[in-house]
């Protein structure tokens, strides 16, 4: 199938719209099949209401309360992917936001914790996560520059808000020979995805693609 033949499969057809989404992720370099796998099995249209709903299975970022956004799914694909998370692993996403990467993530590690500032948000994905069955995943309000110090370490740390910095508290919260994916940079445009990889030394750190996400915040939300 060329990318051509994709964009003329009609979206009204769950299994063929199924088929372009999948298209889409492995054309911008998500080829690991266990996250293909996790992503065909979550539904994006389950995380994207009102007046984006139509527009869900497009490879694009889009709003959602709180003033957050749902990332772009070939970011989401190569995010887990960079990730490498395993079926033992435990993993910490900091910015719950819609609930989607969190719920991609569920498929692929044996426990997902994810935080967010905004207790609107973190509540409605919970509903979502329960109606899904996906119970390796809790979710809670929390100031995620923080990490979640009780559970720590994390083999695993995904963050999905961009920091000027690695925030030094998730970066001591890592296993040794543990992987953070985080945004870095200190203007809203210009972003870069780093993989952060703790060794008995000290932190290896990989650059991989330029990225645009909202800012992390410290503190919680007003909602």
């Amino acid at each position: 199938m060329t990318e051509d033949e994709a964009e003329d499969i009609p979206d009204h057809d769950p299994a063929e719209r199924k088929m372009r989404f999948l298209f889409a992720l492995r054309s911008r370099g998500v080829t690991d099949p266990r996250v293909l796998q996790s992503m065909e099995r979550i539904d994006r249209g389950l995380f994207v209401r009102g007046q984006f709903a139509d527009r869900a299975y497009e490879d694009t970022p889009l709003p959602i309360p709180c003033g957050q956004t749902i990332s772009q799914p070939s970011v989401v694909g190569l995010m887990t992917q960079a990730l490498a998370a395993g079926p033992r692993d435990t993993v910490l996403e900091v910015g719950t936001g819609s609930g989607y990467q969190a719920a991609v993530l569920a498929g692929l590690c044996r426990r997902v914790y994810t935080v967010d500032r905004h207790r609107r948000l973190v509540q409605e994905a919970e509903a979502i996560f329960r109606d899904l069955g996906l119970y390796n995943i809790t979710a809670q309000v929390a100031d995620g520059s923080r990490g979640l110090p009780d559970q720590a370490p994390f083999d695993r740390i995904l963050v999905t808000a961009a920091a000027e910095d690695p925030p030094g508290p998730l970066l001591a919260q890592l296993k040794i020979g543990g992987i953070m994916v985080v945004p870095v940079g200190q203007s809203d445009a210009v972003q870069t995805l780093i993989r952060v990889t703790r060794s008995e030394t000290g932190f290896d750190y990989d650059e991989l693609r330029q990225v645009r996400f909202v800012p992390l915040v410290e503190g919680l939300g007003q909602t």
